[in-house]
């Protein structure tokens, strides 16, 4: 079995750091996603454009990508079930097919995306056409993900990601870092122009796809309530640790070095020059297809849970239904290798894009975690902080909309603006619902 594969989840009554890390894993899925060609993109393109002032949100995406996490942990680990099933259970199926719809429209705008940079990086190093490489990377995918020997590639892929990783941080001990403007930097402001670049780094961490599909990652291992603390941690290594310093690493690096706001993926490896020379445009392409192939598999596999799920089917691969979902995504993402264009602009466009979707997630989890869905009530931290991620999401959100919407209503931006509009409405609709209830308590 390629991505949940089962471990002994015990390692928590023993609780030695050597057994949480044999055991974690759900949330190193997500973290494998939001640590994905997007984020390298959206961190980039931050840093080259606007230098060091949008540092804050680079924090903040760590700190709210793990409590996003955590959140989504509780419901999954309380109820035991995905998520898709418990809001049906919840709130009827309207608010499920309005859950599965945001999602897998999230998660399929991003596939075709980040198709179209594995297949455009894969002909930049071998000279092919990334049309043929986009055809034959969703059979892999497909081949893989439906037999279960998708593992092999994907560990080959994170090397790669922990190589850009490991540079980047090494970077940090080569090129001069501007303490000053660095700390000028966590004071939150947008800049003009900046409120895509900052919706795309808060939504590579804070995502409809990783938020809904943690209750299947979990569920897929075997977890269960008894497992909280494992998944605690699991959380916080991922998330707020692992995640938190590739972030910060890649944005302060960038910052420092580059001046450019239109870049490409060739003016984005000179962040690297000052540490590997000429070989850095080589290490970051290869790290940007590391980073796409990785996060390809795990964003293939997000749609076909929520649909399995709502059609009560099962979520594994030993279910042909299943399965048969897993190969038609997987397939349906060929197209994406004929886009063509700056694939580092497409990215970051497509995280903003997820961050107009996010907010609603988040109150569905929130609503439930705060009704007798689960066994014991939400505390007041984790509503307070919840409520502050639905406020920071939904303002980067909205800042994005009214960006898009600045020059004139196009066909994208018309889009976006419907798809905000729709979602703006179901989370009013959400919190009028919980309100009323409250009163009748």
């Amino acid at each position: 079995m390629s991505w949940t594969e089962a471990v002994d989840s015990s390692a928590v009554s023993r609780g030695t750091v050597g057994d949480y890390v044999e055991a974690m894993g759900p949330s190193w899925i997500a973290g494998a996603i939001a640590a994905g060609p997007a984020t390298i993109a959206s961190l980039v393109t931050a840093g080259g454009a606007f230098g060091y002032s949008l540092l804050w949100v680079v924090v903040l995406s760590a700190g709210a990508g793990a409590l996003a996490q955590y959140l989504s942990m509780r419901l999954g680990l309380l109820t035991e079930r995905g998520i898709v099933a418990v809001v049906e259970d919840h709130l009827g199926e309207t608010w499920a097919w309005l859950l599965v719809g945001d999602a897998v429209l999230a998660a399929g705008v991003a596939q075709l995306v980040i198709m179209n940079t594995l297949a455009t990086v894969s002909a930049t190093v071998t000279g092919i056409d990334a049309r043929i490489w986009g055809v034959a990377w969703a059979l892999i995918l497909a081949a893989g993900l439906a037999g279960g020997g998708y593992r092999f590639l994907e560990l080959a892929a994170k090397v790669l990601v922990l190589l850009v990783i490991v540079a980047f941080v090494a970077s940090l001990f080569v090129v001069p870092i501007d303490a000053g403007a660095a700390v000028t930097g966590l004071i939150p402001s947008v800049p003009s122009g900046s409120a895509l670049v900052a919706a795309g780094i808060l939504g590579g961490a804070v995502h409809i796809t990783l938020i809904t599909m943690h209750s299947y990652t979990m569920r897929a291992r075997g977890w269960t309530r008894e497992d909280y603390d494992l998944a605690t941690v699991d959380v916080g290594a991922s998330m707020l640790v692992a995640f938190g310093i590739y972030s910060l690493a890649i944005f302060l690096v960038t910052a420092s070095v580059l001046t450019s706001g239109d870049l490409t993926t060739v003016g984005a490896a000179e962040a690297l020059g000052p540490l590997v020379g000429d070989s850095a445009r080589w290490l970051f392409l290869l790290g940007l297809w590391g980073a796409a192939v990785s996060t390809l598999g795990g964003n293939t596999i997000v749609p076909p849970f929520l649909l399995a799920d709502k059609l009560g089917w099962g979520t594994t691969i030993e279910d042909s239904r299943y399965r048969g979902l897993l190969v038609a995504v997987a397939l349906l993402s060929a197209p994406g290798a004929f886009i063509g264009g700056n694939v580092l602009g497409q990215l970051v466009l497509v995280l903003a894009l997820g961050t107009v979707g996010t907010p609603f997630v988040i109150a569905l989890v929130l609503y439930l975690l705060n009704s007798d869905a689960v066994p014991e009530s939400n505390s007041l931290a984790a509503n307070v902080g919840g409520l502050a991620l639905i406020a920071v999401s939904g303002g980067l959100a909205g800042n994005f909309v009214v960006e898009q919407i600045g020059g004139g209503v196009g066909p994208l931006s018309g889009f976006v603006l419907a798809f905000a509009v729709a979602l703006g409405l179901a989370m009013a609709g959400l919190g009028g619902k919980f309100l009323r209830e409250e009163r009748l308590a």
